[in-house]
């Protein structure tokens, strides 16, 4: 009876030990909600209501149009041309970006002299800033003076153009310049989870008379397969986000209508004829189609449970 009634006598302290416990809890997650609303739901919001305004990039004017930009950017067919050529460059640099990042992981994750001088250089690109990059390769590039353009048609290879920084070319430039500067990230996110990778599979491999193409199908795929998961998820919306490197590239030289990617078209809507409210439409059509790509990416590729080493 002494019990129940010392228990019914601490009852209240401890609720109130909760509610202050869950009101210092409280107290402590505002600050993030606070920096999540004002960083990420605000512009967000902001960036959806202003789709629906025509407004002057530069004025405090504004007009309701409703659907109308966005009924303007679906008849466009600029619009098509630079979610086409945004999707070119982003599937196509993406998927070199995988190939050459695993091929350079596979080498580097063997032991040989000088193993360790290039593995830092092989990160030397991706450390390089990009307007210092572009403006490398443009120099590299150049139809009159580039090394490359020489190098090349010293070669005398068929069906090599004479210039490379033309419409017709330029696209090809951008997804090389694209690859050699970020596929350092791929080949340190793959290096890193090949050395993770137990011996034993291997030697399992080995004893069963797997050859090294079968092991590196049936045992290092499969142990990729998150990994290369998530590169080619951040990779791939990086790279239709992509906005400085083809507009450094191609944007001053005469060419840069062959890669007006959909980050560009949505600049130049903004900044360069000023119409705030179009470029507002073009980027929540952007992120509209992100979430369509995503969306279908986790459908295509569900995520495991749990990754086994065995």
């Amino acid at each position: 009876m002494s019990v129940r009634a010392g228990t019914l006598v601490a009852v209240p302290g401890r609720v109130s030990r909760r509610r202050r416990e869950a009101l210092t809890g409280i107290g402590l997650l505002l600050p993030s909600v606070a920096l999540v609303l004002a960083f990420t739901i605000f512009p967000v919001g902001y960036n959806v209501w202003l789709g629906f305004y025509a407004k002057h990039s530069l004025r405090a004017t504004s007009a309701w149009v409703g659907l109308g930009n966005y009924t303007h950017i679906l008849a466009d067919p600029d619009f098509w041309r630079s979610v086409w050529l945004a999707t070119v460059y982003a599937v196509a640099s993406t998927a070199l970006q995988i190939v050459v990042g695993v091929a350079g992981a596979l080498i580097l994750h063997r032991r040989f002299a000088g193993c360790d001088f290039l593995r830092g250089v092989a990160l030397f690109p991706y450390m390089i800033p990009t307007v210092i990059a572009v403006f490398v390769w443009r120099w590299l590039m150049n139809d009159l003076y580039g090394v490359i353009p020489y190098v090349l048609s010293a070669l005398r290879i068929p069906g090599m153009p004479e210039a490379w920084l033309t419409h017709s070319t330029i696209m090809w430039v951008l997804i090389v310049l694209s690859v050699w500067t970020f596929f350092p990230f791929v080949l340190v996110n793959v290096l890193a989870r090949l050395q993770t990778i137990p011996l034993e599979l291997y030697d399992a491999a080995r004893v069963d008379g797997a050859s090294a193409l079968r092991q590196f199908v049936h045992v290092t795929l499969p142990q990729l397969r998150n990994v290369l998961l998530i590169v080619l998820l951040l990779r791939g919306i990086w790279m239709f986000t992509k906005f400085d490197v083809p507009w450094l590239l191609g944007f001053g030289g005469g060419a840069g209508e062959a890669i007006r990617t959909l980050p560009v078209f949505t600049y130049q809507r903004s900044f360069t004829y000023y119409q705030a409210g179009m470029g507002a439409a073009l980027s929540n059509v952007m992120l509209a189609l992100l979430l369509m790509a995503v969306t279908i990416y986790f459908v295509a590729f569900p995520p495991e449970a749990d990754e086994t080493d065995g």
